[in-house]
This record gives structure tokens, sequence and C-alpha cells, in this order.
């Protein structure tokens, strides 16, 4: 846990591993941008974050993608676990894992892989966002409350994050 949040907190002076000028500047306009244009940058965000050099490897996270909003878990798992074999700095690959295994309830697991994520990406807000909703339910308000705080500062648009500090979690 303390490695998580050394990585949230350091968030700001570490570079992404795919430091890509498209996303510093998407960034920027999700910062500044109204409540309005945010769901447009975000896909833009997502597209970015998705795309991999290799069209074998994007095509690979699609399905996965695909196969955990079809609730057929097992089959992604065994497509992402391959992927990041091959393409282990592809954060986003560790970021879907990560979510199968949120939606699956194996934390620990989910844990390891946003760890991953964030070394990777550190502006990763989604990330961030899981790990916040994970202490959430482990009883660490004040650590879920620093992880929404801070995924706020990279999207300052996110309803959840939001919410959870309204609740003062």
């Amino acid at each position: 846990m303390t490695e998580i949040l050394g990585l949230i907190a350091g968030r700001r002076s570490r570079r992404p591993a795919c430091n890509l000028a498209e996303l510093t500047h998407l960034f920027k306009r999700l910062g500044a941008c109204a409540a309005a244009e945010a769901p447009e940058t975000e896909d833009r965000i997502w597209g970015v974050w998705m795309h991999h050099p290799h069209r074998a490897a994007a095509a690979v996270l699609e399905a996965a993608t695909r196969d955990i909003a079809a609730r057929r878990y097992d089959i992604a798992e065994t497509r992402l676990t391959a992927l990041l074999r091959s393409a282990p700095l592809y954060a986003e690959a560790w970021h879907k894992r990560a979510t199968l295994y949120y939606l699956v309830g194996r934390d620990e697991e989910c844990l390891q892989d946003i760890q991953r994520t964030l070394e990777l990406e550190p502006r990763h807000f989604a990330a961030i966002l899981h790990f916040a909703e994970i202490r959430l339910g482990d009883g660490a308000a004040a650590e879920a409350r620093y992880a929404f705080a801070a995924a706020l500062t990279l999207h300052p648009h996110l309803p959840r994050a939001r919410e959870a500090l309204a609740d003062k979690a």
C-alpha cells in the first residue's frame, strides 16, 4: 500500500514511460475545460492509452476489454497475462487486468497491477480511483480520501471522486 501511495504522491514529478506530447496536451485541456467538454477529452486520453505501436497488441487489449464487458473474465485474464508477457511496458494492459481483478474481488492482485500501472503512467486517474475504492472498502478512509483528491488533480470532472470527498469518505 505504501508503494502505491508513494507513486500517487510523486505523480507530478515522475515521467510516464511513454511520455507522449499528445497526452500532456490532453491532460492540460482536461484540467482547464468545462464539465461539458470533459467526456470528449477523457475519451481521447483513453484512446491514447489504448493505442500500442504494434497493432496486434492493441487488438489483444481491445479483445480483452470486450471480454471484461461481457463478463468473460477467465478469457480476458488469459489474454491480458499473455499480452503483459510480450508488452510489459503497456500501462493500459496492466490497468485493464487491474480492473478485471477489481471486478472479481481479487484486491491484492488488483493492487499489484495498479502499482505497475502507476509506475508506467503516473497520471492514470482510473487506477488511482480503483486504489481509492479498495482502500475505502478496507476502512482506510484517510488513504482513500487522499487518492480521490489526487485523482481530481488529474481529472477534475470525476463524479465518483467528488461524491466520495463530499461524503467525507
